[in-house]
């Protein structure tokens, strides 16, 4: 891990761009990127891959969604999860 995902680790949502996503983070983000087969394909990957709960995985993409770093690193990924948790919000 070099200085800047070290110095990232714990930031708060909304912390700088510059300070950048630390890795469990990043791989978040990029397993939002991907595809799934079927069902339950996405919690096994979260499971194995990342070692998370998929309640826990859902809570931190929550957060991530809302964060300044996560935006800068991922605009496309970012903004199209924010539509849809917009949707499902306005539906509720």
């Amino acid at each position: 891990m070099d200085a800047d995902e070290a110095g990232a680790t714990g930031t708060p949502a909304g912390g700088s761009p510059a300070a950048g996503l630390d890795r469990r983070e990043r791989d978040i983000l990029a397993l939002e990127r991907r595809g799934f087969p079927g069902p339950g394909a996405k919690e096994r990957a979260i499971r194995e891959e990342l070692g998370l709960s998929p309640v826990r995985y859902y809570q931190l993409l929550n957060a991530l969604l809302d964060d300044t770093r996560a935006l800068a690193h991922d605009p496309v990924t970012v903004n199209r999860l924010r539509r849809v948790r917009d949707s499902r919000r306005s539906e509720r």
